[in-house]
This record gives C-alpha cells, sequence and structure tokens, in this order.
C-alpha cells in the first residue's frame, strides 16, 4: 500500500517526539503542545503503530512557517552554498592544500578527498616561476586588493578572479603573495621616470648663492 505524504508526516514527527520523550526533552514537547495526557499515551506506542499510521488518512498536525528563522536559516544555507562552491573552484584550478587549509579549514583528507572527486591531476613539485611581466602584473592586482589587510589573505572568490585575469597557475598565485607577505615584491621592475616637458630651463645659482633672477 502506498503511503500518504500526511502519514510520513505524522510518523516523522511522533517519532521526533518518542525521541524527545527517550532524551528527556519534555521542553520540546511542550512546545509541540504535548501535554501530560498526550506524553502518556506516546510512551506505549510501538513500532508496529508506526505502520499503522501508514493506513491513515488523518491529519494531528498544525504546521505553520516561522519566517524569524526561516529566513536567517536560508541566508545561512546560502552562504554555506556558495563557500562550498568557490572552495571547489579553487581546487578544481588546482589550489595548493596550503591554500585551502588557511581559507577554509580544509584538512588534508578532505583536500585529498575533494581532488579525487573532481578529477585534479596530482601536481608533483612547486609550480614554476612567472616571468617578471606577470609576476609584477600580479603584485599591482594583489597589491591594491590587500591595502588594508596586514596578512595579505583575499576573499576566496578574489583567488578565482586574479587566476582568470593573469592566466597564473593559482598554485603560483598562492607562493608568490605569500611570499610577498613576508619580503615585499623584491624583483618588481621600476617604471622608468616621465621625461620632463619641454620650458623654460631652471635657473643657475648665483655665485653669492642666491637664485638669479
Amino acid at each position: 500500500m502506498r503511503t500518504s505524504k500526511e502519514a510520513e508526516l505524522i510518523t516523522a514527527v511522533l517519532m521526533y517526539a518518542v525521541r524527545c520523550l527517550a532524551e528527556g526533552d519534555l521542553a520540546a514537547l511542550r512546545a509541540m503542545k504535548f501535554g501530560a495526557r498526550e506524553i502518556e499515551a506516546l510512551r506505549e506506542m510501538s513500532l508496529a503503530d508506526f505502520y499503522r499510521i501508514e493506513a491513515l488518512r488523518a491529519h494531528c498536525l498544525e504546521i505553520y512557517l516561522n519566517r524569524q528563522v526561516y529566513w536567517p536559516m536560508i541566508d545561512y544555507l546560502r552562504k554555506q552554498r556558495e563557500s562550498e562552491e568557490v572552495m571547489q573552484s579553487l581546487i578544481a584550478a588546482d589550489a595548493p592544500r596550503e591554500m585551502l587549509q588557511v581559507l577554509f579549514g580544509l584538512n588534508s583528507r578532505e583536500y585529498s578527498r575533494l581532488r579525487r572527486s573532481l578529477s585534479v591531476d596530482p601536481v608533483i613539485g612547486r609550480p614554476a616561476e612567472p616571468d617578471d611581466r606577470s609576476s609584477n602584473t600580479l603584485w599591482r592586482i594583489w597589491s591594491k586588493r590587500t591595502d588594508v589587510d596586514e596578512s595579505g589573505l583575499l576573499a576566496p572568490k578574489a583567488y578565482l578572479e586574479i587566476h582568470a585575469k593573469t592566466g597564473l597557475a593559482m598554485r603560483s598565485i598562492w607562493h608568490l603573495t605569500r611570499r610577498w607577505v613576508q619580503y615585499g615584491h623584491l624583483t618588481e621592475t621600476l617604471e622608468p621616470p616621465a621625461p620632463e616637458a619641454p620650458g623654460k630651463p631652471a635657473p643657475e645659482p648665483a655665485a653669492n648663492g642666491q637664485t638669479g633672477t
């Protein structure tokens, strides 16, 4: 016999109530409007009674939505979902384990599991150093975003944006920026000074040390 959705709901709620009773959580039962008589009847229920509920069409529950709890829960779930999507995108882009540990607290075991599930090939050795032009481009983008943060860390999504903008490997981005936090960008190529605009030459100092007029 096919179980009705009403019977499934009643069974789930009553099983929850039985668990509350077993754990002595009378406050939860009272919040569900269980009084002394209802609790005593709950004590008498057997496993077979839950199967008998499947044949019932009656609905003994009143369900309502608490929006003050619902929307914070939805916002939390949305943020968690977005965070997990960014984390998976970073791993798919071959972000190193240290990066995921710092940004998300991901341990080695979970990091390896996610790499396998995303079919990311294992990497041996450190990434090749980018050329000076690429390194300087990364420095300018990264340093502008970290002016107010001494840790040098960016939001996880920002690393994906830099990766897409520079084309640099995620491992190179992480290792270089962490190195710059400690030592600065020691090899940055300085732009040559702009030539002075043509005009009246600067006056030469007079013999007495005063500027000529």
